[in-house]
């Protein structure tokens, strides 16, 4: 059961920042499974079970471990994650909903973190050719979460048909997501249930994305 996080959590991520040593870290261990991954693997239970069925997708938990390849002398994660996604090769190109923790900010929402080109030819042509039932999806999302679709941009312009679109045509991610600072709402066992909430009023958006992608 969730129960909410700890100021520890937040005092062992920013250790593991200030200190990404094995050996700091070893004599910390016990501090990161109490206070950090056993909260996240509950809360993310939590939020998985009140979520309606997804077919297709799982329930991913991360770890704080670096993959070799890309440690680049830093073996740890300073934030840890869990997403809920369907299986691909490479996750990030495909729609998540996802909830992390920094030590200065926790966020969660839906992300295309890095679509392929093709996937956003097929996100733009999609808004062209139906311009109001994506507005109005979209306008159904704000009403649910609050939240807005944004994303990194490109540098060239890319040619709009309608006004009304101009500012999505140029995204080149997608990222539909809430962060806030470091407080009072990661320590309360009621995190579950707004990310659940925010989770559910995205499911439309998902669906819509998972279709560009599939």
């Amino acid at each position: 059961m969730f129960e909410g996080f700890q100021a520890e959590t937040i005092d062992f991520l920013w250790g593991i920042r200030l200190n990404n040593r094995r050996d700091w870290f070893e004599a910390h261990k016990a501090q990161y499974l109490q206070c950090l991954y056993e909260p996240m693997k509950a809360l993310a239970e939590a939020v998985w079970a009140a979520m309606p069925e997804l077919p297709g997708a799982r329930l991913h938990v991360s770890r704080i471990y670096r993959d070799a390849r890309y440690a680049r002398g830093l073996p740890y994660k300073d934030s840890l994650w869990f997403s809920v996604r369907g299986d691909a090769d490479y996750w990030a190109q495909h729609p998540c909903l996802y909830f992390d923790l920094h030590p200065e900010y926790f966020g969660y929402g839906l992300a295309v973190v890095y679509p392929q080109a093709e996937t956003m030819e097929r996100f733009r042509a999609w808004m062209a050719d139906r311009p109001d039932d994506f507005l109005a999806l979209l306008d159904r999302t704000a009403r649910a979460t609050g939240l807005t679709l944004s994303g990194e941009t490109y540098r060239r312009k890319k040619p709009c048909p309608d006004g009304r679109l101009a500012s999505y045509f140029q995204l080149k991610q997608l990222l539909c997501c809430r962060e806030e600072p470091v407080g009072d709402a990661l320590f309360s066992p009621a995190l579950a249930q707004e990310v659940a909430e925010t989770w559910k009023g995205l499911l439309p958006l998902y669906a819509a994305l998972q279709n560009l992608t599939d």
